[in-house]
């Protein structure tokens, strides 16, 4: 299994309805998920914060940062 994985969850993603942590039986289907929930965090959301994604291992990790 494969995972992906929303660490420190801001106001929007709570409201968002997105997963915090998903399975997924490739690496490839979790890698497509990420992307589009990563694309979505950063378009969709308040744009107070950033996402990012890090892979390691083929579970995703979407991280938030401040924005400048």
């Amino acid at each position: 299994m494969y995972k992906v994985k929303v660490e420190s969850l801001c106001s929007c993603f709570k409201k968002s309805g997105l997963p915090e942590i998903g399975e997924y039986d490739t690496e490839e289907e979790a890698k497509k998920e990420a992307e589009s929930m990563l694309y979505k965090m950063n378009n969709d959301f308040c744009h107070k914060h950033k996402f990012t994604l890090q892979e390691k291992f083929g579970d995703f990790t979407i991280f938030m940062q401040m924005s400048s």
